[in-house]
């Protein structure tokens, strides 16, 4: 059986607490909308009712840190969190994204023109209910654009008090160095689990530089999750579902991580947040970092 609760207790907060931007602390072990909406994350939640259930659940349990997107639905995911959640708790903070557009479900096309990025701010901002959005993220660098066009309009954006903190998505080194040189960025979003590793130099250089790394995509673990594997037997010693591993590995593997699972169901939500009170041995740790090396 694995550790999940279904009381309220503080499930969350054992993942420990980073501060975004170095003033907005939020508990690591956050949430991710991105499967509130329909099938290819297009159109209304199957169910409608359930999505609500989920977003106030995490509240009981302790979750801080909301990441949603206005691409996601679009803008369903974001009306979503308000209906659910708003007017929101003081330590509840919300991460949100632009620029990326939507021709139909599972396609995403970037677009980062300046004008476009200031619409999206100002309409995630009403779907919102909110006054600042805490964490605005370019949610793709569009190649059509000048970067320091696009970063340009989100300092704008910040210095007018629309946005507290910059953030990026899908960046290499590079980029995010770039990036920097123009407006204090954040955080970043790349995808990273115990299964694929390819942003490891960006988790490096985030961990360096003091910036919070939200991981997308956390829970994959394919093949590695195997019973007969590493992945499976260190599940059955902490009596836990090979997700919560890997989310227990990701918590450990660097201060500034991040972790957004996301889900449409109660029970799994309170499953993978129970992930936050799994403590790897170095032995286990070290032998679930070999799976993906």
């Amino acid at each position: 059986m694995s550790q999940t609760s279904s009381s309220t207790e503080n499930l969350a907060a054992p993942s420990g607490t980073f501060s975004i931007g170095g003033d907005l602390p939020v508990v690591r072990l956050g949430y991710g909308t991105m499967q509130l909406p329909g099938e290819g994350v297009w159109g209304p939640p199957r169910d409608h009712d359930a999505a609500i259930a989920v977003l106030r659940r995490a509240v009981e349990i302790g979750v801080t840190f909301f990441d949603t997107a206005d691409s996601y639905g679009p803008e369903t995911a974001e009306a979503l969190l308000k209906e659910a959640l708003h007017p929101y708790a003081d330590d509840v903070v919300v991460a949100t994204k632009a620029g990326l557009t939507r021709q139909g479900p599972g396609i995403w096309t970037p677009v980062g023109n300046p004008a476009y990025l200031r619409q999206q701010c100002e309409l995630s901002l009403r779907r919102l209910g909110l006054e600042t959005i805490d964490l605005f993220q370019l949610h793709r660098i569009d190649p059509a654009v000048p970067l320091e066009d696009q970063v340009g309009e989100l300092l704008a954006l910040r210095d007018e008090g629309k946005i507290r903190h910059i953030g990026l998505s899908e960046v290499s080194v590079e980029q995010l160095e770039m990036a920097a040189a123009m407006a204090p960025i954040a955080t970043v979003q790349n995808l990273f689990n115990l299964a694929k590793r390819d942003a490891e130099p960006l988790l490096e250089h985030c961990e360096a530089h003091g910036i919070g790394f939200i991981p997308w995509f956390p829970l994959a673990t394919g093949e590695l999750s195997a019973t007969d594997g590493v992945l499976g037997e260190a599940a059955k010693e902490h009596d836990a579902t090979p997700s919560q591993l890997a989310l227990a590995w990701l918590l450990r593997r660097s201060p500034v991580m991040l972790p957004i699972p996301g889900t449409s169901s109660v029970e799994h939500l309170d499953s993978n947040t129970a992930a936050a009170a799994i403590e790897l041995s170095d032995e286990e740790y070290d032998a679930l970092t070999a799976l993906g090396g």
